[in-house]
């Protein structure tokens, strides 16, 4: 063949592979049709990297089906109030929502398992719990009557015990400690003599500068620092027992989900289980710069005493044993979840456990 009719071929067939993309575009249109969302957030704008996760979800919903899938991510309060967020969703009155299960514990303690409960899971542990150990489909066994489909959509690592006007060095240093802390923590801390209160995020460091309330949880040092609680609780105690791996979720209309085609469907699987990968990448980013800084302003890290420790742990599963026995809901997400832990756990001290014990060591020791 001479180059002439070589280059005259080559033009006719890319004129035609063109003609073909061109023909084609309809037909990929068809499979991605245009889809608005609202997801209202149980966040405020203020918390980026809890409520950044919403408006990750959209963009790359967005940018994977070149704008036809748009999801309007709207702030705590701005639709809703934050602790209805789930409810709007149930209800039908907006297609999603970002939101913790145990915010709705007080409905049926059910709704807590699979977010957080105390002594559960690990971030590790939980997220292998979610997709690999069936709780993704667990949990939305219970959530179905209820309209609603979730995915994990973010996790904070494990959580700070927070902030504390003064020292907690026994159990009976928590009779009649006044702790703005809700859910399944609260009511293990009754047992042991703590007076849980119920103060909404702005409210906190007035409280505790006035000596309302004696002490506050909140998530760990990124968040934590934003709101000056060092300045009038300068006792930042660890571990939060309470939240070892809280998964935040995702929760959608179920027949608003199970409209989409399965493409998109597919999609919005793949992409949460991205976004819910990096909240806890960026928090384990964010919080070590954190919390040198908070220890420069005067924070004085304190952790829970063994003893405090094991009289929740064990307060816990006393409230475990009623609930399994009265909720038979609760008791397969529970059972579930207890069996892995077992697992996980002893995996967990044997390779991981020990290279991170070394290598803090070093660090320690100023060699890293």
């Amino acid at each position: 063949m001479d180059r002439r009719s070589f280059l005259t071929k080559a033009a006719i067939g890319g004129a035609g592979a063109a003609a073909a993309t061109t023909l084609a575009a309809p037909v990929i249109a068809q499979t991605a049709p245009k889809v608005t969302w609202r997801l209202t957030s149980s966040f405020p704008k203020s918390l980026d990297t809890i409520f950044g996760a919403a408006e990750v979800l959209s963009k790359r919903m967005s940018e994977a089906t070149d704008g036809n899938f748009q999801i309007q991510v709207f702030p705590a309060g701005e639709l809703v109030p934050g602790l209805q967020a789930a409810d709007e969703v149930s209800a039908g009155n907006i297609e999603a929502c970002h939101t913790v299960g145990y915010y709705y514990w007080g409905k049926d303690p059910s709704w807590a398992v699979a977010a957080a409960v105390p002594f559960s899971l690990s971030a590790r542990g939980i997220n292998a719990w979610h997709y690999h150990g069936g709780g993704i489909d667990l949990y939305n066994e219970f959530l179905a009557d209820k309209n609603i489909f979730a995915l994990p959509g973010g996790n904070t690592g494990v959580q700070m015990g927070g902030w504390f006007r003064k020292e907690i060095n026994t159990v009976a240093d928590m009779q009649g400690l006044k702790m703005r802390v809700g859910g399944f923590a609260g009511k293990i801390m009754e047992r042991l003599g703590v007076v849980p209160q119920q103060i909404a995020g702005g409210d906190i460091y007035p409280a505790l500068e006035k000596g309302t309330i004696d002490a506050s949880e909140w998530v760990g040092p990124y968040d934590d620092e934003k709101l000056g609680f060092y300045k009038v609780a300068p006792y930042y105690y660890y571990p939060g027992w309470w939240e070892g791996g809280p998964t935040v979720h995702f929760m959608f209309g179920k027949k608003a989900y199970e409209a989409l085609p399965p493409a998109y469907q597919a999609l919005l699987r793949s992409v949460c289980q991205g976004v819910d990968a990096n909240m806890l990448q960026l928090y384990d980013f964010k919080n070590p710069t954190a919390i040198k800084s908070l220890v420069a302003n005067g924070a004085q890290l304190r952790p829970f005493s063994p003893e405090i420790l094991s009289a929740c742990f064990d307060a816990a599963n006393a409230v475990y044993a009623e609930m399994e026995a009265s909720n038979p809901a609760f008791a397969k997400l529970w059972g579930s979840i207890k069996a892995f832990r077992s697992e996980n756990y002893t995996w967990a001290q044997i390779a991981e456990y020990n290279y991170d014990t070394f290598m803090m060591m070093q660090q320690n020791a100023g060699k890293l």
